[in-house]
């Protein structure tokens, strides 16, 4: 979802800078980018780490998922050709599941956007036990589509998604923005969502 349907990593970013700032603990650019795609819980240590405050991760978790609620009910800044790919694929009848790090509070101000169903499947940070890059994600969002992940294609925008998805088996569709993507035998790229249908999705040779 963050990053590669909905642009809201800069959300993220501005809130993590405050409430860092909140504590009087130094914050840079470069500590955001190390976060990007992350399990939830992992930012929350991290962050506790580098503010040296005692709050618990999960207490650092919410605060920030706060703030960016906030920003997303003023704004939902969709990533340019994601929604038109969505609903060609709806329309195609292609099951499509959302596999995300964010919790489900701050999925449902996404979903009030889209089509009733836009998702066959939906699986947040908060309903698995280990989040990217491991594979459970994946493999859950699979199970609950009923087809086998090697028939999947997941869209990612960071390594820790696209290594998620990959180590699950699926192959996977690259469109970096914040942080780079290094290469992988299950991993093709493209610069953007922009005129990219259900006919013309790239597959693995």
């Amino acid at each position: 979802m963050d990053g590669t349907l909905v642009d809201t990593e800069p959300y993220w970013m501005v809130t993590e800078r405050e409430l860092a700032e909140s504590h009087g603990a130094p914050w840079t650019e470069e500590d955001s980018l190390n976060l990007v795609g992350n399990n939830l819980i992992d930012t929350g240590l991290y962050m506790r780490k580098r503010m040296a405050v005692d709050l618990e991760p999960e207490v650092i978790v919410e605060q920030l998922l706060d703030g960016v609620i906030e920003q997303i009910r003023l704004a939902v800044p969709w990533r340019e050709g994601a929604r038109e790919l969505l609903a060609d694929l709806n329309a195609a009848g292609v099951p499509c599941a959302l596999v995300t790090m964010s919790y489900w509070r701050s999925v449902e101000p996404i979903l009030e956007f889209l089509p009733e169903g836009s998702f066959a499947a939906i699986v947040a940070g908060d309903e698995v036990e280990r989040g990217k890059p491991h594979p459970d994600p994946y493999l859950k969002a699979a199970a609950l589509l009923g087809v086998d992940p090697a028939d999947c294609l997941a869209i990612e925008d960071s390594n820790t998604g696209a290594t998620s998805a990959e180590t699950a088996g699926c192959a996977v569709l690259c469109v970096p923005n914040h942080v780079p993507i290094p290469a992988g035998e299950q991993r093709m790229f493209a610069e953007t969502l922009v005129g990219l249908r259900a006919e013309n999705l790239p597959v693995l040779s």
